[in-house]
């Protein structure tokens, strides 16, 4: 625990200006992010008797090593920059929210030729149009049913369109009318483009007047005594107005608007917003945090606007924001708000009326999801410190194994041999922790020689990171290398775990505590789980411990080995399946995939591409006459594939078909 007058700062030297401030602890470490009007004032608060400190600001000075600021012109790039580094440095004193589910969207592929709707989690990507998000995909599925009988959008993933082209045939969907068949050429790409923004323009929130032309046409085809087609038309709008009745009006005014309302107590924050566009609720969405800074109300909400809006632009920010309470720099957020939208944008607390009445029943959701997580949180963490004890106890270990590391070793055949590392923190997974390691010191087959090697590499990291800090000193140094410049992110390997767990019986066990042993570490238990009869081997000893089969310390032993060999067996197939695609134009450096396509797309195959000439290979936009000799000299070593051959008839069938754009076809493989 640091005193923080050893780093407190002269008062001469902070500047009286807006600006971003780091706390960093003694490995270097950014801990704390925070953002002032007057970085003096703001720093000078930290430094006053610890007695008159919040109990979670006294627990961070004290545990930083030092501070440093970086001076602003605004205080908008201050929020800018604090919500850079938030998200940059992960720091572990600011709050943040975690999402507790991950909510489907509504997407619309504006940036393909043939837009495509589809159900979306995750990254939002750049070109897609979003709705939502929604509380389950079905709901999403439901309505999007509804609206391809008006707007038969494509809905089919790449493959299946790409072979519908290839066969002259469209899907299910192309022939009962719910896809207008692009693929087959009923419509062109303008006609579908069309199609799918008047798709994106009704999920938006304009109903009225699509539906009042539909009507128009409706009473005009019966007119006519086209009967047949003002009965589609009204079927047609029956299914609109089903799939608006999915979302009932909320704001008569069709207000779009975000709803943000806050539930918390000492420890703990839940936060829930509704998106609202058309005076109709698009979306919902919840998150929970640990109020690991001394924050209010009104400070949640202001790191609820900068994870909510931090990565948005245009549309996805509304004209109108509803909060339960307004943060201290209102104005400042405004106008951030208003840059990334492009236009103004109204933060305010509503007083009174429909706005007022929705906030409730958002603050209530808030309440309710606060309950939800604290019961369930309560039931896992009682479970999990069960399973920590039982662990503790059974290894003879002084203290519950917080931090817990499996290794396991995965290969096919000897072939692609690789490694992982999961890690575990208070029974649960860290899986931005999770490393992953190809075996470099032999080739073959040898799991023993394996787990020492990868042990020992992830212990020497450990002992550089010491190294670095002075906290290890060994005759040696050398041994661990030279560690790589700080810049205050979170560390790869910065952590010691209080349990290694690797995936085996007594060799491996062996193994990893030998690769221990040889670094200088003793105070790092490890135990092995073999797979047979899941039974705990620990180092030295001839008989294994064996935990009873209700044990929940061995569920969670068994559900560590199994990620890490869930996690070992992903990266081994992936390394696989990238060798097994390689091909002669991967031996060419500086050559990126978007060349490799250029070049297979220009000539069709990769032998079409071998019997080329330098010449004709610089006709390709983008490449140069080195490099097309370099890509020459590549092919002309690379062994060609033998001919291809039908096995019901012994034919040899020779493939001069043209590859699709954007890939190759060699040995049956892409290149």
């Amino acid at each position: 625990m640091a005193d923080p007058s050893s780093y407190r700062p002269e008062p001469g030297q902070i500047p009286d200006s807006p600006g971003v401030y780091k706390f960093r602890d003694e490995h270097r470490r950014v801990i704390y992010v925070g953002k002032a009007k007057s970085l003096r004032q703001r720093l000078a608060s930290y430094f006053q008797d610890l007695a008159g400190l919040h109990p979670r600001t006294a627990t961070m000075v004290t545990t930083a090593a030092s501070v440093e600021w970086t001076v602003v012109s605004t205080e908008v790039e201050a929020l800018q920059l604090e919500y850079s580094w938030i998200k940059e440095f992960d720091p572990r004193f600011n709050v943040k929210y975690r999402d507790d589910k991950s909510y489907p969207s509504l997407a619309v592929t504006l940036n393909e030729e043939y837009p495509r709707v589809q159900v979306m989690r995750g990254p939002k990507k750049k070109g897609v149009r979003y709705f939502g998000p929604y509380g389950h995909a079905w709901a999403i599925r439901e309505t999007v049913d509804l609206m391809l009988r008006v707007f038969p959008v494509r809905t089919c993933s790449a493959g299946v369109f790409k072979r519908s082209a290839q066969i002259g045939r469209p899907c299910l969907l192309g022939y009962i009318g719910k896809c207008s068949a692009p693929c087959v050429g009923r419509v062109t790409p303008e006609e579908h483009r069309e199609l799918a923004e008047d798709f994106c323009d009704f999920m938006a929130g304009r109903t009225g007047t699509y539906l009042s032309r539909l009507e128009k046409e409706m009473h005009a085809a019966a007119e006519d005594m086209e009967y047949e087609r003002a009965a589609r038309l009204r079927d047609d709008i029956g299914a609109l107005r089903r799939a608006m009745e999915k979302n009932a009006v909320v704001l008569a005014d069709a207000t779009d608007a975000d709803l943000i309302a806050v539930a918390e107590d000492e420890l703990e924050a839940a936060v829930q917003i509704f998106h609202v566009r058309g005076g109709r609720v698009r979306g919902q969405r919840g998150w929970v945090t640990d109020k690991v800074e001394a924050v209010d109300t009104a400070g949640l909400v202001e790191h609820a606007l900068q994870q909510l809006y931090g990565e948005e632009k245009g549309e996805a920010v509304p004209k109108e924001v509803l909060v339960p309470a307004l943060p201290e720099d209102t104005p400042v957020l405004s106008q951030w708000l208003a840059d990334r939208r492009g236009s103004q944008v109204s933060l305010r607390i509503p007083q009174r009326g429909d706005k007022k009445a929705l906030m409730e029943t958002v603050h209530r959701n808030a309440l309710q999801s606060l309950a939800l997580h604290k019961t369930k949180r309560a039931s896992d963490l009682t479970t999990r410190s069960r399973a920590l004890e039982e662990i503790a106890e059974a290894l003879d270990l002084d203290s519950a194994p917080l931090r817990i590391e499996c290794f396991d070793i995965s290969h096919l055949q000897g072939d692609d041999v690789v490694a992982s590392m999961v890690v575990f923190e208070d029974g649960l997974a860290r899986k931005g922790e999770y490393r992953r390691f190809q075996i470099k010191s032999f080739e073959g087959q040898d799991d023993v020689r394996s787990m020492h090697e990868v042990v020992s590499r992830r212990f020497r990291r450990y002992l550089q990171e010491k190294l670095k800090t002075g906290e290890w000193d060994p005759e040696d140094a050398e041994a661990a290398g030279e560690a790589p410049e700080d810049d205050g992110k979170p560390k790869r390997f910065a952590y010691p775990p209080q349990l290694v767990v690797v995936d085996g019986g007594q060799p491996q066990v062996a193994a990893a505590k030998r690769a221990l042993e040889e670094l200088g570490i003793d105070d790092v238990a490890v135990c092995g789980l073999a797979k047979r009869l899941e039974e705990v081997w620990l180092p030295g000893e001839d008989d294994p411990v064996v935990l009873p089969r209700t044990s929940e310390g061995l569920y969670l032993l068994q559900r560590v080995r199994d990620e890490a060999h869930r996690f070992a067996i992903q990266y081994q197939r992936n390394k696989r399946g990238k060798r097994l695609k390689s091909g002669p134009l991967d031996e060419v450096p500086g050559l990126g995939e978007s060349r490799k396509q250029a070049l297979v797309k220009h000539f069709g195959s990769v032998k079409k591409l071998r019997q080329a000439t330098i010449d004709q290979i610089c006709e390709v936009p983008g490449i140069g006459r080195k490099t097309a000799e370099t890509v020459v000299a590549a092919l002309a070593r690379a062994v060609p594939a033998g001919p291809a051959v039908n096995t019901a008839t012994g034919e040899i069938i020779e493939d001069e078909t043209p590859a699709p754009a954007g890939a190759s076809s060699e040995r049956g493989t892409e290149q």
